[in-house]
């Protein structure tokens, strides 16, 4: 696979996983397991998300380097609460998990692929 079908691919999964994981989060908070009945504050947890969206969709390199940090925030938060809820919220905290993983993979993953395209045409 050439580079830049590998980074296409990579900015594919980043985006389709930050778009999954922004609607899992809302949905969580809002009818799947709220931490109150009726949905909770908690929901705000989006936000951030929604900030990085645009970067991450247009491919700018600064947001997907910014991006990997801000995903292990999820990622420690899924991992909080899988261990400490059950039921439900535990399950859809174990996919928060998967999400925020495979988001911080293709991330890493596309910026790195993104910089060989770079490389390779400056080169030409």
């Amino acid at each position: 696979m050439n580079p830049e079908q590998a980074a296409r691919n990579w900015r594919i999964t980043a985006t389709a996983s930050l778009y999954a994981l922004l609607l899992l989060c809302l949905a969580w908070e809002l009818w799947l397991a709220p931490l109150r009945p009726g949905g909770s504050w908690l929901v705000l947890k989006i936000l951030p998300l929604l900030w990085i969206a645009p970067g991450i969709t247009r491919g700018r390199s600064y947001t997907y380097r910014a991006s990997t940090m801000l995903i292990l925030a999820y990622f420690t938060q899924g991992v909080v609460r899988a261990w400490s809820d059950e039921g439900v919220s535990a399950t859809v905290a174990v996919a928060e998990i998967v999400l925020s993983v495979v988001f911080f993979v293709a991330a890493i993953a596309w910026v790195r692929a993104s910089r060989a395209v770079r490389s390779a045409t400056t080169k030409e």
